[in-house]
């Protein structure tokens, strides 16, 4: 309608009728300002007076009241179509989000009569028997009914080393059973379960915390009140002159239009439709590089980012455990100490005891022939070897064999796999979790970045965390609750410190709701997690961090210039049209170029490098 209608042939037509001229743009308005129109007064309902649909409504409304029908239709037009732009991208990010969502198991096999049926864990009475496989997360809280197992509580505690729990302890929800399919009696609802606890607490986090604000939204707040102040003080200034010179003739109808005029003409329409853009192409560049962010606003916050904390286990490390280190007594071939345990814990289904048996087999080392193995619940394995007993495990085992074992054990960094052999301690292998492959280059990434200012804090031991801080030169915190890291959060954000935190756990997403900027890891972290999030990795490498920062600086950096140079031509117009050398269609003929240069600015940012 509005290219139609300024068509000169159409224009003619319609201006041969009365109101039909006014009439056909004022349809056209409506089809894309009301909307418009209304944010604005619910927003200004809401406290926030000086808003972005203040602004364009006001331009528009002046523009139609000095006639120039097509742009007030335009502006309105303009912002529209930066909206969908913007909406388009985000909702593309959050379609995604839900599709890694919507490939895991959401339901619980509960065991029936009739065998498992996959039910919806909100409607598994208490009482019910339910299955969970290994590699899965336990849904409700339950009593373990079938023998010992190892679960995987890292996502609860940030422990990496999986936890022994024993047949009629408490095993919470979000827990990840390690080796084997084991069953639980549930003790709980689901609403009553852990994980639903935990939920509640982002919940309260998240209503503390201010929502992200668009670079626009700031914008708009101080320009709005500006132009208007300056339309007002149009009419003010000459009536307060003609009151004190009566020389001054002041005409109040010719001062209002020129008021209304510099209204119409102060509206930044290059801005309307670039800036919206210009998040579109942030979003969409960022997706690129497999970061999903949730909207403008978390653009926004990373752009500011100066402190990056990061969970360990499953953010930079894999979760997987490896041989770091093999000690022996002097006499002890360590060939001979990692066949013993490699033939003693292949038996064994335990990741810590997988892990050895992989790493003799990538040396090419034989396992030896050890007989009569059996598993030793929380401490280890025994067996025989050349009808000597063997004993294998942690240093727990080697006390409670009375086997001597030199101090210096006490004191190694990570999990100790002991051995002893007919009472003889035979040296011992240090195992750790293996830091992610680009857990390094996260750090130097975001260095480049000028951000020197990245931590580690986990709920893990203390020297497994020091130990992973100094490989990769930063400082770490273990043996950290998920309340105990709010407060690391709290205590930098009320230093002026713009936070990111980086994590995958379900005790990570309280915290996650109280930092400035929240990344998840999409493609392992919990549901919880990524919902909770402000944007997320989908290949769960910590090194895309940087990505998402340079995403945030590249927008805003995009959205200042467009700013710069939008003011500068429309200060440069208003001068112009105020000595009366250019009319408003000439104002709206300059508008229109900063507009294509504005837009070409924003779309830059779509093919431009984050890596």
């Amino acid at each position: 309608m509005l290219l139609t209608g300024m068509v000169p042939q159409v224009a003619e037509m319609l201006t041969a009728y009365p109101y039909a001229y006014p009439a056909w743009f004022l349809a056209a308005f409506l089809a894309v300002g009301l909307p418009v129109m209304k944010e604005a007064v619910e927003t200004a309902f809401k406290g926030n007076v000086f808003s972005e649909f203040t602004l364009m409504s006001l331009a528009s409304a002046g523009a139609f009241v000095i006639g120039e029908y097509p742009e007030g239709v335009a502006v309105m037009l303009f912002y529209t179509i930066g909206e969908l732009f913007q909406q388009r991208a985000v909702g593309k990010a959050r379609a995604d989000i839900r599709a890694l969502l919507e490939k895991r198991k959401t339901g619980v096999d509960v065991v029936t009569d009739n065998g498992i049926t996959d039910t919806a864990p909100e409607k598994v009475p208490v009482g019910s028997v339910i299955e969970v496989k290994a590699g899965q997360n336990v849904a409700i809280d339950g009593i373990l009914t079938d023998g010992d197992a190892y679960f995987d509580t890292s996502a609860m505690t940030g422990e990496s080393l999986p936890r022994l729990f024993r047949k009629g302890e408490h095993v919470l929800a979000g827990m990840i059973a390690s080796e084997r399919a084991v069953r639980l009696v549930t003790v709980k609802a689901y609403e009553d379960s852990a994980v639903v606890r935990m939920m509640k607490m982002v919940e309260e986090a998240s209503a503390h915390k201010a929502p992200a604000e668009t670079f626009m939204r700031r914008f708009a707040r101080i320009y709005t009140p500006a132009v208007t102040l300056c339309a007002v003080l149009l009419v003010a200034v000459p009536f307060v002159v003609s009151r004190l010179d009566a020389s001054f003739a002041f005409v109040p109808s010719e001062w209002i239009y020129r008021a209304v005029v510099f209204l119409a003409v102060s509206c930044p329409c290059a801005l309307v439709i670039s800036i919206p853009l210009s998040y579109f192409g942030g979003i969409g560049a960022a997706s690129r590089y497999g970061v999903l962010f949730k909207g403008s606003g978390s653009l926004d916050a990373a752009a500011s980012v100066n402190t990056v904390l990061f969970d360990k286990t499953g953010t930079l490390t894999e979760g997987i455990f490896t041989v770091r280190e093999t000690v022996c007594p002097q006499g002890v071939d360590p060939e001979k100490l990692l066949s013993l345990a490699a033939g003693t814990e292949a038996a064994s289904t335990h990741p810590v005891a997988r892990a050895v048996a992989g790493y003799a087999k990538e040396r090419g080392i034989g396992m030896a022939a050890v007989t009569d193995t059996a598993e030793i619940a929380g401490y280890g394995m025994s067996g025989r070897y050349e009808d000597k007993p063997l004993f294998i495990g942690g240093l727990r085992l080697m006390k409670r064999e009375g086997i001597a074992y030199p101090e210096s054990a006490e004191h190694a960094t990570g999990t100790i796999v002991a051995c002893a052999l007919d009472g003889r301690f035979m040296g011992y292998l240090v195992l750790g979790d293996t830091p992610k492959k680009d857990a390094e280059e996260a750090v130097l990434s975001l260095e480049k970045l000028g951000i020197t200012d990245i931590e580690i804090v986990s709920g893990d031991k203390q020297p497994v965390v020091d130990s992973l801080a100094a490989s990769l030169g930063i400082t770490g915190t273990g043996d950290m609750l998920p309340d105990d890291k709010m407060a690391r959060i709290k205590k930098l954000s009320a230093s002026g410190r713009k936070v990111a935190f980086v994590g995958d756990g379900i005790n990570d997403a309280p915290v996650m709701a109280a930092a400035d900027v929240a990344v998840a890891m999409g493609a392992h972290g919990s549901d919880i997690t990524v919902e909770t999030a402000d944007a997320v990795i989908e290949t769960d490498e910590p090194s895309k961090m940087a990505v998402a920062v340079r995403a945030g600086r590249a927008t805003v950096r995009a959205v200042r210039q467009n700013i710069a140079l939008s003011l500068g031509v429309k200060i440069a117009v208003l001068s112009l049209g105020a000595l009366g050398i250019v009319s408003i269609w000439g104002a709206v003929f300059a508008d229109v170029g900063v507009s294509l240069l504005a837009v070409m600015n924003a779309l830059r940012i779509v093919k431009m490098k984050l890596s």
